[in-house]
């Protein structure tokens, strides 16, 4: 997996780039099974980029924090959609920066759209946004698949195996189909009943993690680097009621590009 710096997605912005547009079935799958309750609601779109499903969400009724951590990409949102209400821009950085921008009274949804298989600490940041649903309220995950996508571009996308391990913790899980990008609905986030203690900026401690230990026919072993570019075996931490063996799956499926 190649991680890409806020420097490099502020670069993509600049230069006038996005991601694929938001589709027709797209829109119909998020009005159909996320409508907004009765009398509005709040959502919270992670890595909004231009903005345009965090409009989207504003003409169904809800009360939008978009959040990216490029800053051209909210610059060109605000731009761009500026007629647009009932959203709020935010920079912060959700896998490390404080969460205090985000609304303390909770979300009806939150989306995460063509983003999750950037995320370094994925399951983590998946228990956390979870923590911040309102009873009743849906996480949806919408990202390419490895099996419609171009070899070339398939470090952009999720296999099998890692869109399985999404769902790990959650009571309920729809999956759909957008044109061949997998539409995950997450309901029911399990809750452990304790949080870690945070110091700013935030670090996401955990109490036990995972270390995957993968080879080859060959006998080649897999490794990955670390944040400051160390080679190291797959492995992170669990989160909330996941699994060793579910942790040590994800974390060596966000190694194998």
């Amino acid at each position: 997996m190649t991680y890409t710096t806020r420097s490099q997605w502020d670069q993509h912005y600049s230069d006038g780039k996005g991601f694929r547009r938001l589709g027709e079935r797209e829109r119909a799958l998020l009005a159909e099974h996320t409508p907004a309750p009765g009398g509005g609601g709040r959502a919270l779109d992670v890595g909004c980029g231009t903005g345009e499903l965090a409009a989207y969400l504003a003409g169904l009724g809800y009360e939008v924090d978009a959040a990216d951590f490029a800053a051209s990409a909210i610059a060109r949102a605000r731009d761009e959609h500026a007629g647009v209400g009932r959203v709020r821009w935010l920079r912060p950085d959700v896998e490390r920066d404080d969460p205090a921008q985000l609304h303390e009274d909770g979300y009806d949804l939150i989306t995460m759209r063509l983003m999750y298989p950037f995320l370094r600490d994925r399951a983590r940041i998946l228990h956390s946004l979870g923590e911040r649903l309102r009873d009743g309220g849906a996480l949806v995950v919408i990202t390419p698949v490895v099996e419609h996508t171009p070899e070339e571009r398939r470090h952009i996308a999720l296999d099998e195996h890692e869109i399985d391990a999404v769902s790990v913790g959650w009571k309920t899980r729809e999956r759909l189909d957008a044109d061949g990008l997998a539409v995950l609905i997450l309901r029911g986030p399990g809750r452990t009943g304790t949080r870690a203690a945070e110091k700013q900026p935030t670090s996401g401690h955990a109490l036990t993690g995972a270390l995957a230990v993968a080879t080859d026919d060959a006998g080649r072993v897999l490794l990955g680097r670390s944040g400051d570019g160390t080679p190291e075996p797959p492995g992170g931490r669990t989160a909330g009621p996941e699994s060793f063996t579910a942790a040590a799956v994800l974390e060596r499926g966000k190694r194998r590009d």
